[in-house]
């Protein structure tokens, strides 16, 4: 049973809010974590959240993320379309890892549309705004 989750935001997430509002909405991050928290909470999960702008140290937090946690959300932003690193991480660590995505990526730039970490991730959930996140918390609660 799933206990302790890690959110990794990766690159540019720290702009929610303020990047491209039209597209990822007006609220911050720290709302946006806030309220991911709180869902893990009413899940019965205990909840830790990370954000970078910097491949590698993605990297190391998944690859500590298998000591300390039983099922990873995340965002891994444009990294998404061409980290063989990262997706290298995610199949290397051996826990449950949901890939999501604020905006729908498949109607928007034709290089969104694939995703190198999908094929090593439990599921990928996208466009449903911060939602997204909230349906990951859930469907790691229910693994």
């Amino acid at each position: 049973m799933i206990k302790k989750i890690l959110v990794i935001h990766g690159p540019n997430l720290n702009l929610l809010g303020e990047r491209e509002p039209g597209v990822y909405g007006n609220t911050g991050i720290d709302v946006l974590n806030q309220n991911i928290i709180d869902r893990a909470k009413e899940q019965g999960l205990k909840c830790e959240i990370f954000q970078s702008n910097h491949e590698g140290a993605i990297i190391d937090k998944l690859h500590s993320a298998r000591l300390n946690f039983d099922g990873v959300i995340i965002n891994a932003g444009a990294y998404t379309h061409y980290s063989y690193a990262i997706r290298d991480a995610i199949s290397a660590i051996k826990i449950p890892c949901i890939e999501v995505h604020i905006s729908n990526v498949f109607a928007r730039d034709a290089f969104r549309s694939e995703s190198v970490i999908a094929p090593v991730c439990k599921g990928s959930i996208s466009g449903f705004g911060f939602g997204s996140y909230y349906l990951a918390v859930q469907a790691l609660a229910e693994l």
